[in-house]
């Protein structure tokens, strides 16, 4: 996947951080500008996170149709209502819906790489100590192989989850 990036002002990014908070973030609301700026054909539904109280909405399914449900929000971890919100919410441009395992996963991603940055703001505070007592740092070429492995199986990781999340809810 490509990375495009920019610089802008201050106060400019201020305003744009402000209007993409009621648009799924920055980087949702860059890439349906970019996607609109190239022409993709499609003019998406303006992103918005919810609002306010929810309401409730009465559907009526049949027999087969609630057990389907069922058997369906249960496979992904969610009660019947959980998933009809999720799916609606899905397909109105809300931000991609989340089980409970998938956010425990990411949660479990995102304490391996605050440990890993633990890590290395240890290796930087003994470098920088050892240079200010005119000591020479050994860095062992391992160690920092182990720790950029370990990085990437948790950003791969994070990858898969997010990517799995995106498919299912598209309907992919």
């Amino acid at each position: 996947m490509a990375f495009l990036g920019f610089h802008i002002d201050d106060s400019t990014a201020e305003k744009f951080a402000a209007r993409a908070a009621n648009e799924g973030g920055k980087s949702a609301l860059l890439r349906r500008l970019v996607e609109q700026a190239v022409g993709n054909g499609e003019s998406p539904a303006p992103r918005t996170l919810a609002t306010g109280a929810s309401r409730k909405v009465t559907i009526r399914l049949s027999e087969s149709e609630l057990r389907s449900l069922a058997t369906i929000a249960e496979r992904r971890g969610m009660n019947r209502t959980q998933w009809i919100a999720s799916l609606v919410r899905a397909r109105i441009g809300s931000p991609i819906q989340q089980t409970h395992d998938e956010r425990q996963a990411l949660r479990a991603v995102a304490r391996e790489l605050n440990r890993i940055g633990g890590n290395i703001n240890q290796i930087a505070h003994a470098a920088n100590l050892n240079r200010l007592i005119g000591s020479s740092v050994k860095i062992e070429a391992e160690a920092i192989r182990e720790a950029s492995a370990r990085i990437e199986a948790a950003l791969e990781e994070l990858r898969m989850t997010l990517n799995r999340n995106a498919d299912y809810w598209a309907g992919r």
